[in-house]
Parts: structure tokens; C-alpha cells; sequence
């Protein structure tokens, strides 16, 4: 007999639910919700980018930063506010993300899948 994490059962009841799959997210898309939940309340397009960039090591242009951040936005894994302009930005309005709890689903599913596919290569996983 097999036995499963709560955790583990969890992922495969959320999987079963979606027709036996679920929607993992992109390298990409699990760095950026990362960072919106390490920058809490300062989660806006600059410092994402800043966060995002060291953590591969490139650099992002803000309007790929943009398109990745708006497609988590439409799959609700983020919500997007904006703040009251300022004349600081020229009367602008800044953009600011915040994770939902299906973003934070998503996360942890993706999060659970990699530890799955890790533990079939034991010498990865043990002694290091």
C-alpha cells in the first residue's frame, strides 16, 4: 500500500477536477508570483522586473514583463490595481499585483509537481 501526503492528495483531487490535468505554470510565471508575494505591497512593474531579472539573470523589457503579467491576470492568478495618479509620473497611475488564492493553488501545485519529478532521480534529491 502506497501512502500520499495530504498535500499529494490535495494536487491529485485538484487535477481530477480539471479533466486529469492541471495547469502548471511557466518558469516565468512562477518567478513573477514569487516576487509579488516576497515585494507584498511595493509589487509593481519596476521592482518585478528588478526581482525577476536576478533571478534568471537577464534582463526583462517591461512590456514582456507586462504581457506575462497581464496573462496572469486574466487566468486570475493576480489582480491588478491601479493607484491614484501622481504628479510624480506625470498624472499617471502605477499598476500594482497582488496574488489570489487560485494563484497561490497554482504555485503550490506547480511547487508539488517539480518535488514529484524530482524523486525519481534519487541522487538528485538524496545527500546533496
Amino acid at each position: 500500500m502506497t501512502t500520499i501526503s495530504i498535500r499529494q492528495a490535495y494536487y491529485i483531487l485538484e487535477a481530477n477536477r480539471n479533466g486529469g490535468k492541471m495547469d502548471l505554470l511557466t518558469r516565468l510565471e512562477e518567478a513573477i508570483l514569487i516576487v509579488v508575494l516576497k515585494l507584498k505591497d511595493k509589487a509593481y512593474g519596476v521592482p518585478i522586473n528588478r526581482e525577476v531579472s536576478k533571478i534568471f539573470g537577464r534582463t526583462y523589457t517591461l512590456g514582456g514583463l507586462y504581457f506575462a503579467l497581464d496573462q496572469l491576470v486574466r487566468k486570475e492568478y493576480l489582480i491588478k490595481q491601479f493607484s491614484d495618479p501622481t504628479p510624480k509620473r506625470g498624472g499617471r497611475s502605477r499598476a500594482y499585483f497582488r496574488i489570489t488564492p487560485e494563484g497561490r493553488k497554482a504555485l503550490d501545485a506547480t511547487h508539488q509537481h517539480q518535488i514529484e519529478l524530482w524523486k525519481a532521480i534519487p541522487e538528485f534529491t538524496h545527500g546533496r
